[in-house]
């Protein structure tokens, strides 16, 4: 459970920055840099800006229901898997 927890609260911060930092590209370079609107930069920093919108908004914020049902589960079972034990 503390596995899923740290893992779990490590993912989410990766993709909310990485998804805000995308987002962020794009707007950097429809300000004029890097070439501005219709350059090559502003076509990677459109699919960046798509694959980043998801990651903050959504998969960021679901990581925490993840780790929610995980721990509910293991504590619901955890008398369960206390009476399977190995060590008595």
């Amino acid at each position: 459970m503390l596995g899923n927890i740290i893992s779990g609260l490590f993912l989410a911060m990766f993709m909310s920055n990485s998804g805000g930092l995308w987002d962020n590209s794009k707007k950097y370079v429809e300000a004029g840099n890097e070439g501005g609107k219709g350059s090559d930069a502003h076509k990677a920093a459109v699919v960046g800006d798509t694959v980043g919108d998801p990651f903050k908004d959504t998969a960021g914020p679901s990581i925490n229901t993840q780790i929610t049902v995980v721990s509910l589960v293991a504590s619901l079972l955890s008398a369960l898997f206390a009476s399977f034990s190995i060590l008595g």
